[in-house]
């Protein structure tokens, strides 16, 4: 029997940089792809000129886990991302919670850096370039 579809994906909204997020984060992640790209252009929906090529809907995988994002072209509803929701990441190995921390970290902001806690071998809790908040975590 084939696994359940996913009934619960994130949703993330960018403002122009969606494609790049998703680059950015596929290459960071093992087991992670993108999935589907659909551009403004690839509907003819009317945008903004240098704006066609914007992501109108995408699909990704990291870690094996489905996300979905956007470009938020409305510059009058420019909604931004907060700590208060964040990406909790499992990782499998110490190896891949330090170069995850690390590359996450380039652009953004350590929130909380890496260390041993009572529920973790250890944690740390980084805001990315984007503003998207990740915590990360190596179980003990």
């Amino acid at each position: 029997m084939g696994q359940a579809a996913q009934k619960i994906s994130p949703f993330l909204m960018f403002f122009g940089q969606a494609e790049e997020a998703i680059q950015f984060y596929t290459s960071i992640f093992d087991d992670s792809r993108i999935d589907k790209v659909t551009r403004f252009s690839d509907v003819g929906i009317p945008v903004e000129p240098g704006n066609e090529q914007k992501v109108l809907h995408a699909i990704f995988t990291l870690k094996g886990q489905q996300f979905m994002c956007i470009d938020n072209l409305d510059k009058q509803h420019k909604h931004s991302f907060t700590p208060a929701l964040s990406l909790f990441v499992s990782c499998d190995t110490e190896e891949e919670l330090n170069r995850v921390f690390e590359q996450l970290s380039v652009g953004g902001a350590v929130l909380m850096s890496l260390a041993e806690t009572p529920v973790s071998a250890k944690f740390g809790w980084v805001e990315d370039r984007y503003g998207v908040s990740w915590q990360l975590d190596l179980p003990k």
